[in-house]
């Protein structure tokens, strides 16, 4: 990695802190609205935790709003359910569509385990796409709330597409791109672009 893309992730380390504090007091209140509709749609608990893989390929507890009943199968990518459906609750699908569930990582990225733009977090089982991000170094940098991948495709890639996705953003590594992918989450986000019944 460049110097200068080492001192860029040292100040996109502090403005992501701050820019989630910021984000969690503007849309705080909405996340408790949430939380209520998730408590009165189905049992279960409001927030959905899972062992990811993180920078440096340690394990941490990624946060989401649960979309889910509590019977789900644990550990599994929900598209490689057989029926997906019979799992995602009523608010799940919205949820998914718009990418709300996502909201409770402003908690991972606070306790610096997240940042908003980098490669998405991969279950702590698969090991095909670890493998492959090794190889293009994307290991290395903190996952992300959103990433090139996300916007490129999202859950319609194939790993290897997706792992060559992680190594482009790791080259491309800089304030202009992160803020690039950004504006194109909006866009995916409002397009419903590549989502399926999982993430």
């Amino acid at each position: 990695m460049k110097t200068h893309q080492k001192i860029y992730i040292f100040f996109k380390t502090i403005f992501g802190y701050f820019f989630a504090i910021l984000a969690l007091l503007l849309i705080g209140w909405f996340m408790i609205i949430t939380a209520i509709i998730i408590k009165c749609d189905s049992k279960g608990p409001i927030f959905f935790k899972q062992d990811r893989i993180g920078k440096n390929k340690k394990i941490f507890k990624v946060y989401k709003f649960r979309t889910m009943r509590i019977d789900t199968p644990n550990n599994i990518p929900t598209h490689m359910l057989s029926n997906p459906d019979m799992y995602i609750t009523k608010i799940g699908k919205f949820l998914r569509k718009t990418s709300i569930d996502e909201f409770p990582q402003l908690l991972n990225i606070l306790k610096g385990q997240m940042a908003f733009v980098g490669p998405r977090p991969a279950l702590y089982n698969q090991d095909d796409l670890v493998a492959l991000r090794d190889k293009y170094h994307a290991n290395d940098i903190k996952p992300g709330l959103t990433g090139l991948a996300q916007v490129k495709g999202r859950d319609e890639l194939p790993i290897e597409i997706k792992a060559q996705y992680d190594g482009e953003y790791i080259k491309k590594l800089s304030i202009w791109f992160d803020i690039k992918i950004c504006f194109m989450t909006l866009f995916a986000v409002f397009t419903h672009k590549g989502v399926k019944e999982g993430k």
